[in-house]
């Protein structure tokens, strides 16, 4: 299963500025629409959960590990697209989302966790045990970490029912998920080759000790930090012309990557950029769920436009939707940073996306496009909103053309994600 990202890999080592695109999102039309997008290129794609997203508990989408594959399986199938050909990976796996019990309670459940990711038949598992637990510091040492990840290492490959056939991804300097919570100044600072060779050096030390040096081989990509970043309101570009040498550190370990978290909302120059540098795995997700949002918005404000008779408008419904339940928003918003409004609806960390499932959320965009379905949508009004090929695509689509009209846009964010295959 994970042969496609091996050979991506080898690819990317050998000098070819080769990436493949990994989509964190659990929004059904946000995988449809990227799931689509990849079978039309004939490009390859990464679909991941996060601990805090699908675990033994359920995570906040209330999908265990098993599931979210048969949940991507299911859209993948309703949008014609072979399941055989779907690729899966787990990130942030580790003690994360128990991190407020003292180590050895959510290093257990970290263990169950990893264990229900390699059997349900996730490949590609990101150990992430950077963050301290109950007591502990922040951010952990490499030794600490590296320890952690080969704990959960040897889990993962006593699980899997093909063991040699996982794929993990290791690295400390990882940003939190979601993008940076808040807005800092200036470039943000790259991974140095020194620091990201010294957490492969404690890696193989981990393995090792652990009784799982063989599995070394099965390390397939490192995150570090390219200095690509997003927080709630600023987007930190990705300084084209600087080389942090960050392929340096790999020198001794040929069949393994750099991974980058983050890369939303850079400019599509940025992403062949990564690639030349070394960064073969290249996670999206928060710029996909906004390019959902942004165009719900502008097929509402097209509705009220026409003129036709609708309830409220959705951005009303969805500021009750929030304000009802916060706490998926505060803690990541705040009042010095300007006005809260613009950033629960607008905001770059897109914190609006855990509300979409809601049951008034959901009624909302399905009256939506109904009541968009039942007038004629002239170019003229929808070309204020969307571009002309996401006009063009939507009206070749067998969907209606207000739903569409959204997966189009869906699908130009994630776009230059596959610099490698032309325009169609």
């Amino acid at each position: 299963m994970t042969q496609p990202l091996r050979r991506i890999i080898a690819q990317n080592r050998s000098g070819q500025a080769v990436a493949i695109a990994s989509i964190c999102s659990a929004h059904p039309a946000v995988l449809e629409a990227s799931l689509t997008l990849a079978q039309t290129l004939g490009a390859p794609l990464v679909i991941e959960a996060t601990s805090n997203q699908v675990n033994q508990d359920g995570g906040y989408t209330g999908m265990t590990p098993p599931d979210f594959i048969a949940f991507v399986t299911a859209i993948a199938q309703a949008a014609g697209v072979e399941p055989k050909s779907l690729l899966f990976g787990g990130d942030h796996l580790g003690p994360q989302a128990w991190r407020t019990l003292p180590a050895a309670a959510a290093m257990d459940k970290a263990r169950d966790l990893v264990a229900d990711y390699a059997r349900a038949g996730f490949g590609k598992l990101h150990l992430d045990c950077s963050e301290g637990c109950a007591g502990e510091t922040a951010q952990l040492p490499d030794a600490v970490t590296a320890a952690r990840s080969a704990d959960l290492a040897a889990v993962a490959l006593r699980a899997a029912p093909n063991p040699a056939d996982l794929l993990f991804v290791i690295g400390t300097e990882v940003p939190p998920p979601g993008g940076a919570r808040a807005d800092e100044a200036g470039d943000i600072p790259a991974t140095t080759p020194a620091a990201a060779m010294a957490t492969l050096a404690a890696h193989k030390l981990a393995f090792e000790s652990a009784g799982i040096g063989a599995a070394l081989d099965q390390i397939g990509g490192l995150v570090v930090q390219p200095g690509v970043e997003f927080s709630p309101q600023k987007v930190h570009a990705l300084p084209l012309a600087r080389d942090p040498e960050l392929l340096r550190a790999l020198q001794d370990w040929p069949a393994v990557c750099l991974e980058a978290h983050s890369t939303d909302y850079q400019d599509p120059a940025v992403f062949p950029r990564l690639a030349e540098l070394g960064f073969a795995f290249q996670k999206v997700g928060p710029a996909l769920t906004f390019a959902w949002r942004a165009a719900l918005y502008a097929l509402d404000q097209i509705r009220a436009d026409l003129g036709g008779p609708h309830g409220p408008r959705l951005a009303d419904v969805m500021e009750a939707a929030m304000l009802a339940a916060p706490g998926y928003w505060q803690g990541h918003y705040h009042q010095k940073a300007g006005d809260l409004y613009d950033q629960r609806h607008f905001g770059l960390a897109d914190r609006i996306r855990y509300y979409w499932p809601a049951p008034q959320a959901e009624a909302a965009v399905a009256a939506l496009f109904a009541d968009l379905e039942r007038v004629t949508l002239p170019d003229h009004a929808l070309l204020r909103h969307f571009a002309a090929a996401e006009v063009a695509s939507a009206r070749r689509s067998a969907h209606g053309l207000p739903r569409a009209l959204a997966l189009a846009k869906v699908q130009s964010a994630l776009r230059p994600y596959f610099f490698l295959f032309p325009t169609t």
